[in-house]
């Protein structure tokens, strides 16, 4: 299943923890990094090998290199279930290596400075278990300096094509922070939806109904992806006068893979 919804949760809060594991999100991300201050890291780690004794879950460690981020790697070498590690303040490809190497799991490399976003196709490829890219939008934005929203496009883009040259899935959207303002985050993923990018890290499980929304192919766009593989995949001209190549029909695949995944009721819906 590709997930929607990437649900943030602190690592030193166990009932919220069990909550979001329980929930109705995509994938659970036990945050090691800023959700956990600097006092309680210690605890946070002890918490995250305890709830993957017994369930699986991603994980977002400290910056590598730092001295927080080099003790979560030594403690979640041991870990029973981990899915996947999320790792923030990516620049270097050795770095992403060095921690694929040590940890054998799904790597997935957040680009949140300009140096990272300016290698983000040599982050992408960088080791096999490189599973996906994404960007942190505040630590970048505060990076380049920049306040307007369009200053953001082409790292956006960037990290879009990144992705896709490197044969990876399209990428994650960054956080929306304003949790209330579930109009605004309907709008931000459409418009991610719409440049390349699929499902959304989220903050609150308000914000995972409106990400799992956008992200479902809606009923004209199934329809037509049913259309295009009825008809064969040879490049023709179809009813409506639109070329149809081999390009659209793999899109037309994936359109109907997702509708399949989300089709039935339960936790991925």
């Amino acid at each position: 299943m590709i997930p929607r919804s990437w649900l943030y949760v602190p690592g030193d809060r166990p009932d919220r923890i069990g909550k979001a594991l329980a929930g109705p999100a995509d994938a659970v991300v036990i945050d090691l990094e800023d959700a956990v201050s600097p006092a309680d890291k210690d605890s946070a780690r002890r918490t995250v090998l305890e709830t993957l004794a017994s369930s699986s879950a991603f994980v977002r460690i400290n910056a590598p290199g730092s001295e927080a981020g080099e003790a979560d790697i030594r403690a979640l070498a041991s870990a029973e279930a981990l899915a996947g590690v999320r790792v923030p303040k990516c620049e270097d490809p050795a770095e992403v290596r060095r921690i694929a190497d040590a940890l054998g799991v799904p790597v997935y490399p957040l680009l949140e400075s300009a140096l990272g976003v300016e290698n983000a196709l040599a982050l992408a490829s960088a080791h096999p278990l490189v599973a996906g890219i994404s960007l942190g939008e505040a630590d970048l934005r505060a990076d380049l300096r920049v306040r307007a929203a369009e200053a953001l496009v082409w790292p956006r883009s960037r990290v879009v094509v990144a992705a896709r040259a490197a044969g990876l899935p399209s990428p994650v959207q960054s956080v929306w922070t304003a949790v209330r303002d579930l109009d605004g985050l309907r709008a931000s993923t459409v418009e991610g939806r719409d440049a390349g990018f699929f499902g959304r890290s989220v903050i609150h499980p308000a914000q995972i109904p409106v990400v799992h929304e956008v992200c479902a192919p809606d009923p004209a766009e199934t329809a037509w992806a049913r259309e295009v593989l009825a008809s064969g995949e040879a490049a023709r001209i179809d009813h409506n006068g639109q070329f149809v190549d081999a390009a659209i029909v793999a899109r037309a695949r994936w359109v109907l893979d997702l509708s399949t995944q989300y089709s039935k009721e339960g936790k991925g819906s």
